[in-house]
């Protein structure tokens, strides 16, 4: 969700390292993939993004643009599973022949949100709906999740990556950084010796990374989040790669700032609650607006309910029922 906007710059790219602008959906308009090139020519893809037959030609043309070719790429290696980062990388796979990197955890969500089992269009919608979103917004929201299908087919063949396993791109070494929240098992990956994070949607220097609660997923993903961008304070870094908007370097300043923005928006939530009990639906309209498209009211209502959740969690907020078995929280002190 956007936030507060801070002090954006644009830093020039290390030798080996080249950022992609690839095309996305409204409002973030594209991801940033990054070709990282050892010096015997190995091309390492992270995030290479959507899929859809012009991202498929964005990346035939900048290949062609840097005298590379697929023939080139080593690896692929994901931040975590969301189709503007894991899309492209099954069709990708079926291009080179070559492994793609995740962690466990993002496999596992991969699977459990757009696998052959996957029924997320039908458990979101419904989670909804016992939290106060009328009848007619759900049925957009169920509408809506079918539109990602195509983004991420196929599902790329997995291999693992170990929260502080060294990777070779670029003629550096990263280490895997796991962290949660945004997307569970999420992976930032850190050059010590440089100082550089690639740290994909964990840390971005303009907006907020959305967390989103959602059904079979991460029971408490904003404490998840607090607790990754409390260990990725304590690294060292001069130079980050986020997985949108621009390269920066105030990273150590970025996580504190974010730390301290969801602080201010759970004391929000708590003071609504303190005025009378409510749904999440309702809250969701308060904080953020009755003019989301369904995307936006997508993340919206799931990040209300993450926050909401918090707020239990530290003993602050209980939910209660009504007859009709609809949820609603209440002040609790």
């Amino acid at each position: 969700m956007t936030m507060k906007r801070t002090r954006n710059e644009t830093i020039s790219m290390p030798a080996g390292m080249h950022r992609i602008q690839i095309t996305m959906s409204f409002p973030l308009r594209w991801v940033n993939s990054y070709i990282l090139t050892e010096p015997d020519g190995k091309v390492s893809i992270v995030d290479p993004g959507p899929r859809t037959a012009g991202t498929e030609q964005e990346w035939r043309d900048a290949l062609a643009e840097l005298g590379l070719t697929f023939q080139d790429i080593h690896q692929i290696v994901l931040t975590h599973h969301h189709p503007d980062h894991l899309g492209l990388s099954g069709w990708m796979q079926q291009m080179t022949g070559v492994p793609v990197l995740m962690s466990a955890r993002s496999r596992q969500e991969a699977d459990y949100m757009w696998g052959p089992e996957a029924s997320i269009d039908e458990r979101l919608p419904d989670y909804y709906r016992i939290h106060g979103m009328p009848e007619y917004k759900t049925v957009e929201i169920k509408e809506h999740m079918k539109t990602f299908i195509s983004q991420i087919t196929p599902l790329p063949e997995v291999t693992l990556i170990a929260d502080g396993q060294a990777l070779h791109m670029g003629g550096k070494t990263w280490i895997a950084v796991e962290t949660g929240g945004h997307a569970p098992g999420h992976l930032s990956f850190y050059a010590p010796e440089s100082r550089e994070i690639l740290c994909g949607d964990a840390v971005l220097p303009q907006i907020s990374p959305n967390i989103s609660l959602q059904p079979g997923s991460d029971p408490e993903p904003l404490q998840s989040y607090m607790q990754g961008l409390i260990r990725l304070n304590a690294l060292t870094v001069e130079r980050a790669y986020p997985g949108h908007r621009n390269p920066f370097t105030r990273f150590t300043e970025r996580t504190t700032e974010l730390l301290a923005h969801h602080e201010e928006r759970l004391a929000k939530l708590s003071e609504r609650l303190q005025e009378s009990p409510a749904h999440a639906y309702d809250i969701c309209l308060h904080l953020f607006g009755d003019r989301l498209g369904t995307h936006q009211l997508r993340f919206a209502m799931s990040e209300t309910l993450a926050h909401l959740q918090e707020l239990i969690r530290r003993g602050l907020a209980r939910e209660a029922q009504e007859p009709d078995g609809i949820i609603y929280f209440q002040y609790h002190q």
